[in-house]
C-alpha cells in the first residue's frame, strides 16, 4: 500500500526526510524517482543531515562524483547519482552492493539500476504540487518491514 505526503515547502520536504531517517536501518534500498528540479538531491540532502544529527553538515551532490559515502556510526548512508551512467554494467564501479548490505543507499535516477533494482526497497516518486514550492511523495514500499514503518509518517495514505 503506498502512501501519498504532500509539502508546501521545501521545510516540509526536509521534514518528511528528517522522518524517514529516523526509522531507517543499515541494508535499506530507497529510490529516488522524479524529473530533473522536483527535489531529489534537496531531499537526500535533508536526510542525511538528519542522519548525522547535524543541519549544517556539508552534503555536496554526487552529479559528478556518482556517489558520496557518509561513514556515520552507527548508521552510514551512500548517496548515489546514476543520470550520467549509460547502463546497469556501470553501477558494479560504485561498490553499490557494498552500500547494498551495510548503509542506507538513497539513489537518484534509479532507472540506471535495471537488473540490480533490489526486490527490497523504498520507491519514493516526487510530483509538483498545487504551488511552484508544493510536492507530492508518493511512498511505495517494497518487501521486509517498509509498509509497517511508513505507516505512521505523517501524510495521508492511499
Amino acid at each position: 500500500m503506498s502512501k501519498t505526503v504532500a509539502v508546501s515547502d521545501q521545510n516540509g520536504t526536509e521534514a518528511l526526510a528528517a522522518q524517514l531517517a529516523s526509522i531507517a536501518k543499515a541494508g535499506d534500498v530507497i529510490l529516488m524517482h522524479g524529473t530533473l528540479g522536483m527535489g531529489k538531491s534537496a531531499f537526500c540532502r535533508a536526510f542525511v543531515r538528519a542522519v548525522a544529527n547535524n543541519p549544517d553538515e556539508e552534503v555536496p551532490s554526487p552529479t559528478f562524483t556518482l556517489v558520496q559515502v557518509y561513514e556515520f556510526d552507527p548508521l552510514p548512508v551512500w548517496h548515489f547519482d546514476l543520470y550520467r551512467l549509460a547502463d546497469a554494467e556501470e553501477v558494479h564501479e560504485l561498490d553499490i552492493e557494498d552500500a547494498f548490505a551495510d548503509a542506507v543507499s538513497l539513489i537518484e535516477w534509479p532507472d540506471r539500476l535495471d537488473y540490480l533494482t533490489p526486490q527490497n526497497r523504498l520507491d519514493i516518486h516526487i510530483e509538483p504540487g498545487p504551488n511552484e514550492d508544493a510536492r507530492v511523495f508518493v511512498l511505495e514500499p517494497h518487501g521486509a518491514d517498509w509498509e509497517s514503518r511508513i505507516a505512521n509518517m505523517t501524510g495521508k495514505t492511499q
